[in-house]
């Protein structure tokens, strides 16, 4: 996943055709697309497939079980093409070693959830986080999930593991957080969904983020 836009599309709509046109609509706009539960649901497993001729897939499951079923869902998504996927780190390293290790087979890359972006991510995830983002770099994980509604918390997230991991943060547009709020405060890809994807514009919409993101990036440097 290179670095271009800094901006990754979550596309949680559960329509085949509807997928696949926004996905090329926002094509020179975002650095990848992650896929959940409700298209993968709806369309299949090959949608990951399909939709990687556009972009790089981030397949995020929030993978949590025990080592071996882990391991089994990893090899799943990697088979259908996604270059990357969503765990989370609450199920201890063990089963985040077993999505380490397929990965690795596979050459692709894992990010661990550290705090999720709703406001019940802080309940019972943000006491734990800062020790999973500590695991996540120990275990060796390409980057970290930390949540853009939060921006205090990337920034608690990114002075604990450095510049070594990559850190991709949802929950800007519908859930209140700002792209270049996240960006200032350590994210490396800012992921927005229904912003983009419900608009009467997507491509316009994706634009415009892009174009935050690249102004507070200048602005930084």
């Amino acid at each position: 996943m290179e670095k271009n836009t800094c901006l990754i599309l979550a596309l949680d709509v559960t329509d085949r055709e509807e997928a696949l046109r926004i996905a090329e609509d926002v094509l020179e706009f975002v650095d990848a697309i992650k896929v959940g539960y409700p298209l993968i649901l709806a369309a299949g497993l090959e949608i990951i497939g399909e939709l990687a001729e556009f972009a790089p897939i981030i397949a995020d499951l929030k993978v949590a079980d025990i080592p071996n079923t882990n391991r089994l869902i990893c090899e799943q998504v990697f088979e259908a093409g996604a270059d990357s996927v969503i765990v989370q780190g609450f199920t201890g390293r063990d089963s985040l070693d077993a999505c380490l290790e397929v990965a690795s087979g596979y050459r692709k890359d894992v990010f661990v959830v550290s705090e999720m972006s709703h406001p019940g991510g802080a309940e019972f995830l943000q006491p734990v986080a800062e020790a999973i983002a500590k695991m996540a770099a120990e275990a060796g994980a390409f980057g970290l999930v930390a949540p853009a509604t939060r921006p205090e918390r990337v920034k608690k997230i990114r002075n604990i593991i450095g510049d070594e991991l990559a850190i991709i943060s949802p929950g800007v547009g519908a859930q209140g957080g700002k792209a270049s709020d996240v960006i200032t405060a350590g994210a490396d890809w800012v992921i927005v969904g229904r912003s983009i994807y419900n608009a009467e514009s997507p491509k316009e919409v994706a634009r415009e983020v892009a174009e935050e993101i690249e102004a507070e990036l200048r602005r930084e440097s």
